[in-house]
């Protein structure tokens, strides 16, 4: 089996973290079509207060941590990140672009902004940068759990909150026809679960 890690991070703002998770990507050749299958190794929430400065350098060890366990496994190819840029645009993404820069492999970077609309797109004269609809986010993650393709590591430190998050993840459909994701409940936090649903996406995807 060949592993690839993919990285999701979800921005947080002044009243909720930052996250991050990664998930490793195998194939196995038991599964039909050689699917492959996606074990959550690591899943972090930052504290509140933490800058966005300390957030690219923190990114820039967990790329270091990706590349160096790809390499174990003999995949010298560069991980994948994802980032979610809704809110705060394109500043905080290049901060991270520019912590992981000159790294060897290096990864390789997409910024997304989480829409309500109904497609995905690259945004014009941004690169690397796509609308996606929440609703596409989720769908993939819970495809991924419904099909027993995503594993959640039992050791990591904070499975237990991630499984709550998931868990809590509710779907809220107004009279207006608008479908809203979130977490269900004042106070509950979905940075976890969106951290995940952007790896998995992307993961999944391509």
């Amino acid at each position: 089996m060949s592993g690839m890690f993919t990285i999701g991070l979800d921005l947080g703002q002044r009243n909720d973290p930052s996250a991050v998770v990664m998930v490793e990507q195998r194939r196995h050749p038991y599964r039909q079509g050689n699917d492959p299958v996606l074990r959550v190794r690591m899943a972090e929430r930052i504290p509140l207060g933490t800058g966005f400065g300390e957030v690219a350098q923190m990114m820039r060890h967990v790329v270091q941590v990706a590349n160096r366990e790809a390499w174990q496994v003999g995949v010298r190819s560069a991980c994948k990140l994802v980032i979610d840029a809704t809110g705060l645009g394109r500043p905080v993404v290049e901060m991270v672009k520019d912590a992981v820069t000159g790294l060897t492999p290096g990864c390789s970077i997409i910024a997304v902004t989480i829409t309500s609309g109904d497609k995905q797109h690259y945004r014009s004269g941004e690169g690397s940068s796509m609308n996606v609809p929440k609703q596409d986010l989720i769908a993939e993650l819970q495809l991924a759990l419904d099909s027993q393709e995503l594993k959640i590591a039992a050791r990591m430190r904070e499975a237990g909150t991630l499984t709550r998050e998931l868990l809590d993840m509710r779907m809220h459909q107004r009279q207006t026809g608008y479908v809203r994701y979130g977490a269900d409940g004042t106070g509950q936090h979905d940075d976890l679960v969106i951290a995940l649903a952007l790896a998995v996406w992307r993961a999944r995807r391509f």
